[in-house]
């Protein structure tokens, strides 16, 4: 299927490939490199200016903020914002009863789930069973709405302070 070729190639036929004497001026360590570049490859890079013109407005950056023209970032203050991973982190502690409904099950399509509500996540929430102990991972996606038996700690994210929900 394959030919074995002789290693290194002994053909006569091709032309023979000039070669260049190499002297200890044009090779380095590696033996085989040219110290020096031809006279037609640029040595050096363009000079690039270092400061921004006094007309061009701070850079933003990942976080929000800005950057300067001294190079300084300049933060934006953070606000919470109402998402019910957020409300729910408020909540820690708290009696909860989740209602979740889960398509094509064919042996339960709702179910209602009721427990400390231990922690709360973007995708997840995580509830425990005070009686037997047992804790619940429960996924955002399944879940259709909460309902508490106490009053709700709910900060608004826009600076109004200390509002709780009424019954």
């Amino acid at each position: 299927m394959y030919t074995k070729m002789p290693w290194p190639p002994t053909s006569t036929s091709a032309a023979p490939v000039a070669q260049q004497a190499v002297s200890p001026a044009n090779v380095n360590m590696m033996g085989a490199f040219p110290q020096t570049l031809p006279a037609n490859v640029p040595t050096a890079m363009p000079a690039v200016p270092t400061t921004l013109p006094a007309t061009q407005a701070p850079l933003p950056v990942s976080t929000g903020g800005f950057i300067t023209q001294g190079g300084a970032v300049i933060p934006v203050p953070q606000r919470e914002e109402s998402y019910v991973e957020n409300i729910l982190r408020m909540n820690l502690g708290k009696v909860a009863t989740l209602y979740m409904t889960y398509e094509n099950n064919s042996e339960w399509n709702a179910k209602i789930f009721k427990g400390v509500l231990e922690a709360a996540g973007r995708d997840h929430i995580v509830i425990s069973d005070p009686v037997t102990g047992k804790r619940y991972l429960l996924l955002m996606l399944n879940l259709d709405y909460i309902t508490f038996d106490e009053p709700l700690n709910y900060n608004l994210p826009f600076g109004t302070q200390g509002l709780a929900t009424r019954r």
